[in-house]
């Protein structure tokens, strides 16, 4: 029987299915024929919720004792945009001067091609580890996160799966494989700050209450003073208004209310609770100063926080880190920074189960047009974890 420890074919074969968020698209039933020649048993549960699309999901164990190791990542893509902006089609999988194309192909279809041909490969030349092997895929990554990994996650915990260590194959790389491994992330907090006034004709301001006086001033006091200026561990939070909007078309208009939207990435210097108690207080502290107009009262302000807040996490460095910076080491030479920066991934849901990093591909292509990766990355990366893997069960 041929194993698939050909990454680019397995790859290539990941991309032409279209599984743009959250269609499965193929792909889990792709990635399923491949992992059933290697021994593992796979279930694809499928998760709903009112008012969410329902998300299929791929879950698959080989082995049945001894340590457990999990592999992390998603099927789902973004959408390709505009094909006429792409050299070949975004889903064509087509490789031209060393690089494959297409959606998908470094977010994050090459990790999980990339670790299918690893597992493969080290069946082939040493057999199966002398453990347990997990893929926890997911195909609700790039979409609203609710049908998929926390979910699947619950669904295994719940079926006695029991997990030791766990690798993202996001892509962590800035600049080239061997760079950089994820060991955290900072936290993720986003609100809707509504401000309530009157109606009324631009002219006859007297007869009116512009919300937007208050918005500007609550936005100032958002943003006036940082909130910290970070730890050893993590970067400055940071928090950015991302829209304000009124939904008044017309100019002469006084519109009669508005929301202002933001969202904080925050270091270990806050918990949800204490991030919310500091920006209630500067939303507050903003809506006195601004009000609707002079002399008037402070704005009526509501604040709606935004559901499943992420919490910032950090894993310490063990026998995971040390494992997988020696094989990062070992095959590319380069000695891996260890680090939380970022945006947030599912790895924030991982962290409640089990130790977990995140090491994938460069990620300069990533949801852009003509997406695409390295042959040579790829099958870097594909060392890389073969390399890993043996080192993490070895060390057992």
């Amino acid at each position: 029987m041929t194993l698939p420890t050909d990454p680019v074919a397995i790859l290539a074969r990941l991309v032409r299915c279209p599984s743009v968020t959250p269609a499965e698209g193929g792909a889990l039933a792709a990635l399923e024929a491949m992992l059933a020649p290697l021994g593992f048993a796979v279930s694809r549960p499928v998760f709903c919720e009112p008012g969410t699309p329902d998300v299929e999901n791929l879950f698959a164990r080989a082995g049945t004792a001894g340590r457990h190791l999990v592999f992390a990542g998603h099927t789902d893509v973004v959408p390709p945009g505009d094909e006429a902006d792409w050299r070949v089609g975004p889903f064509s999988g087509e490789v031209i001067d060393g690089e494959l194309y297409g959606r998908g192909a470094v977010d994050m279809k090459g990790g999980i091609a990339a670790f299918v041909a690893a597992y493969a490969r080290h069946v082939e030349t040493h057999g199966a580890p002398a453990g347990q092997v997990s893929l926890l895929i997911t195909g609700d990554e790039e979409g609203p996160s609710i049908n998929g990994t926390d979910k699947l996650l619950s669904w295994a915990h719940q079926r006695g799966e029991r997990f030791d260590a766990c690798v993202v194959g996001e892509p962590t790389n800035p600049q080239a494989l061997g760079d950089m491994i994820k060991v955290g992330r900072r936290g993720s907090l986003s609100a809707e700050v509504r401000v309530t006034g009157r109606q009324g004709h631009v002219a006859y301001p007297h007869l009116a209450d512009n919300p937007l006086r208050a918005a500007v001033a609550i936005a100032e006091a958002l943003l006036a003073t940082p909130l910290d200026d970070g730890s050893e561990r993590f970067q400055p939070s940071n928090l950015e208004i991302t829209a304000i909007e009124t939904g008044n078309p017309s100019v002469n208009v006084i519109p009669a209310r508005c929301s202002l939207f933001f969202n904080v990435r925050f270091c270990d210097a806050w918990t949800v609770e204490t991030l919310k108690a500091e920006l209630q207080r500067r939303i507050a502290a903003g809506a006195a100063d601004g009000g609707l107009r002079p002399g008037r009262a402070p704005a009526d302000v509501e604040i709606r926080w935004r559901d499943r807040p992420s919490s910032v996490f950090y894993t310490e460095s063990g026998p995971l880190t040390a494992a997988l910076a020696g094989a990062v080491e070992a095959v590319t030479g380069r000695r891996p920074e260890l680090s939380t920066s970022g945006g947030t991934s599912d790895a924030r849901f991982i962290k409640d189960y089990c130790p977990v990093v995140e090491f994938g591909l460069v990620g300069k292509t990533m949801h852009m047009s003509n997406e695409r990766v390295a042959l040579a990355d790829l099958e870097g990366l594909t060392r890389i974890y073969e390399a890993f893997i043996a080192r993490w069960f070895a060390d057992a």
